[in-house]
């Protein structure tokens, strides 16, 4: 369903409630925070420390201008004179300031008396009121009475999420790799990985249908799952990005056995599109132009959330200012229907409350002073250069290496062009042609990841001496060790796996490399 029209609200999917998130209640004192916003209100109910002791007169930030980055790249220009210009810049930075003061000058004006003050879980009413401006305009929900809620990042959203709506005991539907915090928050609870296959999209929609319509409860020892989470831009480790076709198709099979999809798509603004080795890379088409919405908003790149595709209220979104203002922010939204926020509101209540008034003020002056526009003008930047941080990284490896594109056909990079990297023959005073070249057994291989912050290795550990002895785990860690010992830290591939790896576990050893916050000299 893609018709801007909502002709309906969510449906009552309460029945998918843990017993835990059936039980909360509003928190006693919390309760009493609806009234006090009423004008004139004399309120000596709470606990709340006087504003005239907070020992903040104002604060006050500089903010850089929005356009602070380009829309296009010179592509005449080497690939690493990006880096170059991005760390010797000598002209001043553009910015603007901002001020909150103690006491708002306006009613609804950001403040430190309130800001600073105990909050409700929703949130302060101008960040929110940024917030729904936002989804409505980019990820337009397909059913009318969706709503949002702050959180304090990605992770403490998923680990609400999880009290809310699972049981000990129950499954979870999750890619065969998947995000290790995702499942180190799940597990405590009893909730059990249930992998489903993969392929050069992320999670295969026929491997998840295979998994839920043969689905034996007796043999598993468990119900058919009813949750799924999901990282469907920018794949958390393999860097695969969802087409819409394939998001549709997962949408659906979800209807069809009423699953809740979690869409954890922190990485959905750093699309970065296909990967073009330099010697066929062409100019960035210019993108500084009326600011649209998805899915032309950044264009060939962008794809449609799974959210926008939700007409059922059944899609609980996490979203995250970690990638797109910092991760010290600690700050975030729910998209949801009403229902599942106020039960996440309850479990808000009682543990994190709200997200810290410092971190609240900061991240909306800073959008207020950009508008809507000037945001989505940093996004689409931001996506940009992202892109030029993987296209070095990835050409660096085609400097160091001989890569031979192939297209797969097997496992999760099936339908992909995977890069297959072989030490390069020593130099020779003889000219040798390309057929006469004798290129080493490729050592590892990759598929260019087309989202996000990580290129994800495959190792060719197979003619090991000790690969069938050992097994690919134990030499994915002995080759691990040596690099980390040698002072290059990877994350190692076996923690990614839904389930753990055993020594005997059948497979390929991985590692997970982000490229994301590299400097030259740290590359090179």
């Amino acid at each position: 369903m893609l018709s801007n029209e909502k002709s309906t609200d969510a449906l009552d999917l309460s029945h998918h409630l843990s017993k835990v998130g059936k039980a909360r209640h509003t928190s006693p004192l919390k309760g009493l925070q609806k009234y006090m916003g009423k004008p004139g209100l004399i309120s000596l109910a709470g606990g709340l420390p006087n504003a005239a002791y907070f020992p903040f007169s104002s604060v006050s930030g500089e903010i850089l201008a929005p356009d602070s980055f380009p829309l296009k790249t010179d592509f005449e220009e080497s690939s690493l004179s990006w880096f170059w210009k991005l760390f010797s810049r000598s002209d001043k930075e553009r910015t603007s300031t901002f001020t909150v003061g103690k006491y708002s000058k306006r009613p609804g004006d950001l403040d430190l008396e309130n800001g600073l003050q105990y909050g409700l879980a929703t949130g302060q009413p101008k960040l929110n009121e940024v917030i729904r401006e936002f989804v409505g305009k980019v990820f337009q929900p397909a059913y009318k009475n969706w709503t949002t809620l702050v959180h304090t990042g990605n992770t403490d959203a998923w680990f609400k999420t999880v009290q809310t709506i699972l049981n000990p005991g129950e499954g979870l539907i999750v890619s065969e790799w998947t995000y290790p915090s995702a499942m180190a928050s799940a597990q405590p609870f009893g909730i059990i990985p249930v992998p489903v296959g993969m392929d050069s999209e992320g999670m295969s929609s026929i491997s998840l249908r295979e998994t839920l319509s043969e689905w034996d409860e007796s043999a598993r020892g468990m119900p058919r799952p009813h949750v799924m989470y999901t990282v469907p831009v920018g794949q958390n480790p393999t860097g695969t990005t969802m087409g819409i076709q394939r998001k549709k198709e997962i949408y659906d099979i979800c209807v069809e056995y009423d699953i809740i999809i979690v869409e954890d798509d922190p990485y959905y603004f750093l699309q970065q599109g296909k990967y073009v080795p330099k010697s066929d890379r062409v100019a960035e088409p210019d993108t500084d132009d009326e600011f649209t919405l998805e899915p032309a908003m950044f264009g060939t790149y962008s794809i449609l959330t799974i959210l926008r595709l939700d007409y059922q209220g059944r899609v609980i979104r996490l979203d995250t200012f970690s990638k797109t203002v910092c991760p010290g922010s600690r700050l975030g939204w729910f998209t949801c229907n009403p229902m599942f926020a106020e039960r996440l509101e309850r479990t808000a209540e009682t543990s994190s409350q709200a997200p810290s008034g410092f971190t609240q003020i900061y991240v909306a002056s800073l959008l207020l002073k950009w508008h809507y526009e000037g945001y989505i003008r940093w996004l689409k930047a931001l996506r940009l250069q992202y892109k030029q941080r993987r296209d070095y990284f990835l050409d660096c490896f085609a400097d160091e290496f001989h890569l031979k594109a192939t297209l797969s056909t097997e496992g999760y990079t099936a339908g992909a062009h995977i890069y297959h990297a072989s030490l390069k023959p020593k130099r020779s005073f003889v000219l040798l042609s390309e057929k006469d070249v004798a290129y080493s057994k490729p050592l590892f291989s990759f598929v260019p990841p087309s989202s996000g912050m990580f290129l994800w290795l495959e190792l060719h550990l197979d003619d090991h001496p000790s690969f069938s002895s050992l097994g690919y785990k134990a030499l994915e860690m002995k080759l691990w060790t040596e690099i980390a010992d040698a002072g290059v830290l990877f994350a190692p591939g076996a923690m990614f796996f839904a389930t753990p790896v055993e020594d005997d576990t059948p497979g390929y050893g991985h590692f997970r490399i982000s490229f994301s916050n590299s400097t030259v000299s740290s590359i090179l």
